[in-house]
């Protein structure tokens, strides 16, 4: 059955999403605790499929300050990844890899913007690979785009690309911990309605 909008996955289609999910970040946390020199672990990630207003709660109120990486997919899957880090998130990081205390966003340098996007690529990346391993499927990402705005103005990007084709998004949702620290984490795994079709097909669901 073709899928037409998010909506309409079943809870197969989900499953596997999820699996994507969750070898994604099992690579992500062996990535990031080279990165840090800390034991970093995921919990198992729920992927949900979210109206905008209801990811919007979600994620918090939509003047709250966030730091974002955006990247766009092209070849076999289209679409955008977004991976949203709080102030806590980014702090840890930080403080990790350079040794002191952290900016407020919108006072980061550039060594400390570019730290994010690192750690932000290496996350999409995982998740990516993750993805091409499962399903045998080329996916290319643009440059990672770094952003410091308010949750509202973040969220409208995704809001502007997918609100063509529906009203939800899909949002990977799961807890990294750095040294026994839970810190949450947010991606948007965003492939237009075309690419989840080849997706689900590359896995023989049909």
């Amino acid at each position: 059955m073709t899928i037409n909008k998010y909506e309409e996955m079943n809870e197969m289609e989900l499953d596997i999403l999820k699996e994507i999910g969750s070898i994604g970040g099992g690579n992500a946390a062996t990535a990031l605790s080279s990165m840090l020199n800390a034991k970093v672990t995921m919990k198992v990630p729920e992927v949900k499929i979210m109206e905008f207003n209801e990811a919007m709660e979600h994620l918090g109120h939509p003047e709250d300050l966030v730091a974002a990486i955006f990247v766009e997919m092209s070849a076999d899957i289209e679409g955008i990844m977004l991976f949203i880090l709080t102030k806590e998130f980014s702090d840890e990081v930080l403080t990790r890899i350079l040794g002191k205390e952290c900016a407020e966003f919108l006072e980061l340098g550039e060594i400390e913007s570019s730290v994010l996007t690192e750690i932000g690529n290496i996350v999409i990346s995982s998740y990516i690979t993750a993805m091409s391993s499962l399903t045998n499927v080329d996916v290319d990402l643009s440059v990672p785009q770094f952003t410091v705005n308010m949750l509202g103005g973040v969220m409208s990007l995704p809001i502007a690309v997918m609100g063509v084709d529906s009203d939800r998004i899909m949002m990977i949702t799961g807890e990294f911990k750095i040294d026994g620290k839970e810190l949450d984490s947010d991606m948007l795994l965003l492939p237009d309605v075309k690419s989840l079709n080849v997706l689900m097909k590359k896995l023989g669901v049909e």
